[in-house]
């Protein structure tokens, strides 16, 4: 691999690890969206304590956190070879590793879900769009973001895999579901005690101190 795949890794992994819920919850109602809520830094904290106008541009942020890099290294490095493959697999790794283990916040992030998105958007927009539908309907019926969370996650691999995509790009897409999955683990055991809680919203009011 190259020098110049190695620094859109490096690049990859920075650039994600910017927690702009976090930046946009300090700045819009002066709080720190870590002791809020969940404590999550994602969209849907955000949404949650600041109302759905801000958790969508936390989203739309995160989400460009990975498909930026993404597209960019697919556009200008990518060639129809094994190695190249792995290449962009491991930069769309980089980043969701950095919105998860932010180097901004001590190796701590969010859940990876919308850079995730970003992310398929670059590399597999089909599946991708598929498995946003999956999202939308889990959480429609059952309410749980985190149960759409995880479904449209473990779908993504098994997508890629059924529309042809390169044997690195499914193997990525398993290593990157299987993050999420794990950052997911506390939500899992509220799922089985009936204890998680369903979608809601808040507004700004609402969250100031």
């Amino acid at each position: 691999m190259s020098y110049l795949w190695i620094a859109f890794l490096a690049a990859a992994y920075l650039l994600a690890s910017i927690p702009f819920g976090k930046i946009i919850a300090r700045k819009v109602a002066d709080i720190d969206i870590t002791a809020r809520g969940s404590g999550n830094i994602g969209a849907t904290n955000v949404s949650r304590e600041l109302g759905v106008k801000w958790g969508l541009i936390t989203l739309l942020l995160d989400a460009l956190k990975g498909f930026f890099p993404v597209f960019v290294a697919g556009r200008y490095l990518w060639h129809p070879d094994a190695m190249s493959s792995w290449g962009l697999s491991a930069i769309a790794t980089a980043a969701l590793l950095g919105h998860q283990f932010s180097l901004f916040q001590r190796f701590k992030g969010g859940k990876g879900v919308a850079t995730a998105l970003g992310i398929y958007l670059a590399i597999a927009p089909v599946p991708c769009l598929i498995a946003l539908v999956l999202f939308v309907a889990v959480v429609y019926k059952w309410k749980y973001v985190s149960l759409g969370s995880m479904v449209s996650a473990f779908s993504v691999p098994i997508l890629v895999t059924l529309f042809g995509k390169p044997f690195p790009i499914s193997i990525g897409a398993l290593a990157i579901a299987s993050l999420i999955f794990m950052k997911h683990r506390d939500n899992i055991t509220r799922l089985a005690r009936g204890q998680e809680h369903p979608w809601r919203k808040k507004t700004i009011n609402s969250a100031s101190p």
